[in-house]
């Protein structure tokens, strides 16, 4: 049998996190997906299509493309002044309660242009693909209202058409209550479900929907009310769920077959077992809990023990978790949260992919799968986790193209 391919890549290095002395493979790509992977001794007669590239890996070290399943990356303004106030021992909550927090950052976003939004995020995003990432989810959540929520999710497509990177939408509408609602939390819920989330479905701006289920932020029975909506409208959902405190997030996540339940500090085991049940991914997002300076880890051996896979995402927001590395981000979760290098690795491609629901797409080196992946000039996949402050990032490639290459003076050719 003849294959035919679009490009080759060939002397590349593939094997488990540990294993420095992996076999030379070779991938062959056809209309963007891999059409065939294995040992290059193995490699069978193929043709050239008619833009057919050959390219030599040189021996470096080949991943997936990164997964980035949790972010916040387009908002306006930043929130530098309240790192200052945490420092000086305000909480989280307490900056939230005075009227700063998400509400600052929607007042700025609310004020900026579509334009100015999307070249803030687009030179955000350009330096997590330039870390390996090739798929990236963005939430909206920083408008509250119509016209900003669709704002912000139309720069977040703008993006995906304009950079080398897939781009999933999640609706996170129910994120904070607005300044001109205080108090009235449950009519900012109708408004929501009645009018926003299904004007933003029907213009094709919503892949998945998400809320903030905590005691400063939305109460489980307003959060159902957002879930059942995205039912109505066969939407799949995601929770952010036990980040400060437990209220039963994410056993609403489980109730409802959520694709993800997020932060999970405050976790306990009977949420861990219904999770489990329910098939929903542990998204673990070790830079909020990092830059919050909390104390109270997600529970990582229950996870373990009842089998819930874990993803990692930098959670890049101009608050809480103003982070940008998803290398670094690994580290953080070995470092802070006790993660292996294997599972930090499959946090940001296999579990990543699965908290998104293209677990069919993305996250692994698989005949049929998206040609997306990452060279590293390290000697085992371990030195990803391992290396603070520096990338070892060769080059990325997604859909069988060249996103970004990494030049020997340290800088980039994009």
């Amino acid at each position: 049998m003849t294959l035919r391919f679009d490009a080759l890549w060939r002397d590349l290095k593939h094997g488990d996190a540990g294993t420095p002395d992996a076999p030379r493979i070779a991938i062959g790509i056809a209309q963007g997906r891999i059409a065939w992977i294995g040992p290059e001794p193995q490699l069978p007669e193929y043709e050239r299509g008619p833009h057919f590239a050959l390219h030599e890996g040189a021996g470096a070290w080949i991943t997936p493309g990164l997964v980035e399943c949790h972010t916040h990356l387009v908002f306006g303004g930043n929130r530098a002044d309240e790192f200052r106030q945490r420092l000086a021992g305000a909480s989280y909550a307490d900056i939230a309660r005075a009227g700063g927090g998400i509400l600052s950052t929607v007042n700025a976003t609310r004020a900026a242009s579509e334009a100015a939004l999307f070249e803030a995020a687009a030179q955000r995003l350009r330096r997590m693909i330039a870390e390996g990432v090739t798929t990236v989810e963005i939430k909206s959540g920083y408008g509250l209202d119509a016209p900003t929520e669709a704002k912000m999710l139309r720069v977040a497509r703008r993006l995906g058409r304009e950079l080398p990177v897939t781009v999933y939408t999640t609706f996170l509408g129910a994120h904070a209550l607005p300044p001109e609602y205080r108090g009235r939390a449950n009519e900012y819920i109708e408004l929501v479900c009645t009018r926003m989330l299904p004007e933003l479905a029907q213009q094709g701006l919503v892949d998945a929907v998400d809320a903030f289920c905590e005691n400063i932020a939305f109460s489980v029975a307003q959060c159902e009310r957002v879930f059942q909506t995205a039912a109505a409208l066969g939407l799949p959902v995601k929770l952010h769920a036990e980040q400060l405190s437990n209220i039963g997030g994410s056993q609403l996540a489980a109730r409802y077959g959520a694709m993800s339940a997020d932060h999970l500090e405050h976790a306990l085991e009977v949420d861990v077992a219904a999770m489990r049940a329910a098939g929903t991914v542990a998204v673990l997002l070790p830079a909020a809990y990092y830059c919050l300076r909390e104390t109270q880890r997600p529970p990582i051996d229950l996870f373990r023990r009842h089998g819930v896979s874990m993803a990692i995402a930098t959670d890049c927001n101009p608050g809480t978790a103003p982070v940008l590395s998803p290398l670094l981000t690994m580290n953080m979760a070995c470092t802070l949260f006790g993660l292996t290098v294997a599972e930090a690795l499959q946090g940001y491609t296999t579990h990543a992919a699965r908290a998104l629901g293209r677990a069919d797409l993305h996250g692994a080196l698989e005949i049929g799968r998206a040609a997306d992946f990452v060279l590293w000039d390290a000697a085992s996949a371990a030195e990803l986790v391992y290396w603070l402050g520096a990338s070892p990032c060769r080059a990325v490639v997604r859909h069988g193209e060249v996103a970004y290459r990494a030049l020997q003076d340290g800088g980039a050719n994009r």
